[in-house]
């Protein structure tokens, strides 16, 4: 028995199937909580592989590289410093969980599995993971810590089993993607178990961009009755150490640094930002190409791009045509050399004529609709991806309010709306 504990919440910023550099964070982020004198560090959902592994998770060897990734990190707390919590795909038999395991005194000493399979919206657990039996605590170094598995805090069930078999603690790993009105909406659940339950929480949540995935961090604690205690910064990755002591209505954490939380437009274009940076970064493009054309659309994607990657890694081609005004092409210079980007010009007037005279024969006895508008931005188009194709930067697509915007929906998904709203 003990009456305090050190927990250290490590916000890292996994890439999905990269075993060794996942590793290698958790390692990094266990030195840094042992350094500051922590017990435990906890990490996301499904820290080892990275959230969502999708398809991943259904391959046996897969599952077996993160069984002993996590083996050989437990190995390495026999020093006597910090245990760690560490979610990771675990399999039994002929089922699959999506879990979490409590590795201590150089061994795994526990393991828990997810209750709640999200199955909507990005979400798709249900098709790969078994659901687990509801839960009890861990028996931390004399400490009964409960760990709700993100979608598990979204229903009464799991806490309430947690707090019927004695936890004491709540420390809940989260793989919970940013939407505009995401960061409210957990702090209501969990206040909400919070109340519940008269236990407090330690909510700890990934950072970075995954596919077309943004994940915020911002992860908290709650004391009981759901005052916050502390709160780290959204988008970037952090490890700190919360301080928790036992009185004698319980466990509470001391109050510590309480970081804003920027939300509307600052927060959408700070998930555009490392949406498209870890994008880039993570699939290993050396650069970004898009076209610029004095519009809105085009400065928009363009400021994003070198807030995001730095300028030296934006490359902007303006591709006029026999209908570009000097307005545009003056707005896209102007554009580029306060954003401090490299600005290339390539006419398209020459190919547009060569397309619509290929055509000609076939369109003959027609008048000019959107049909002849649509070859102007289907050639820069394919202008663009020349260029990719030659120099490996990653096209970035700039459609406006009334248009599929290829690059940008799928990179961010469910964040067009906000997209678009920072346009007006």
């Amino acid at each position: 028995m003990t009456d305090s504990l050190t927990i250290a919440l490590a916000q890292i910023n996994p890439i999905v199937g990269d075993l060794t550099g996942n590793a290698d964070r958790i390692r990094a982020s266990r030195a840094d909580a042992a350094a500051g004198g922590a017990d435990l560090v906890a990490f996301g959902e499904l820290a080892i592989c990275g959230y969502p592994p999708e398809d991943l998770v259904m391959k046996p060897a897969f599952i077996d590289a993160c069984h002993e990734r996590v083996k050989a990190l437990a190995a390495e707390t026999a020093d006597g410093g910090p245990g760690l919590l560490i979610g990771l795909p675990w399999a039994d038999d002929d089922k699959l969980f999506n879990a979490v395991a409590l590795c201590d005194r150089g061994e795994i000493i526990g393991l828990r599995h997810k209750h709640f399979l999200p199955n909507y919206g990005v979400f798709d657990e249900l098709r790969l993971f078994d659901q687990g039996p509801l839960p009890g605590p861990f028996d931390f170094r004399g400490v009964r810590i409960g760990v709700p598995i993100c979608e598990d805090i979204w229903y009464g069930d799991v806490v309430e089993c947690l707090e019927e078999t004695g936890a004491e603690i709540l420390l809940v790993p989260n793989g919970s993607p940013f939407d505009r009105q995401k960061f409210d909406v957990r702090i209501q659940q969990a206040v909400a178990r919070v109340a519940e339950s008269g236990l407090p929480m330690a909510y700890v949540n990934q950072v970075g961009g995954q596919d077309e995935l943004v994940f915020d961090g911002a992860s908290f604690v709650l004391n009981p009755g759901g005052a916050l205690a502390v709160q780290m910064p959204a988008w970037s990755e952090e490890v700190v150490l919360t301080h928790w002591s036992r009185g004698a209505e319980g466990w509470t954490c001391r109050e510590g640094d309480k970081a804003l939380i920027e939300d509307g437009l600052a927060g959408i274009y700070q998930a555009l930002m490392v949406g498209l940076r870890d994008y880039v970064q993570k699939n290993k493009f050396p650069s970004v190409v898009l076209g610029l054309s004095g519009g809105i659309d085009s400065a928009l994607t363009a400021a994003v791009a070198a807030d995001a990657l730095g300028p030296d890694a934006v490359h902007c081609i303006m591709l006029p045509s026999r209908y570009t005004s000097n307005e545009s092409l003056s707005d896209a210079a102007d554009c580029a050399e306060r954003l401090g980007v490299k600005l290339d010009q390539v006419a398209i007037s020459a190919p547009v004529q060569g397309v619509e005279e290929a055509l000609g024969p076939l369109f003959e006895g027609t008048s000019p609709d959107i049909t002849e508008e649509n070859i102007q931005s289907r050639l820069r188009g394919l202008l663009l991806m020349a260029v990719s194709n030659k120099f490996q930067p990653m096209v970035l697509t700039t459609g406006n309010k009334s248009e599929v915007s290829v690059g940008y929906a799928t990179l961010y998904g469910d964040m067009c709306g906000g997209y678009n709203a920072l346009k007006d």
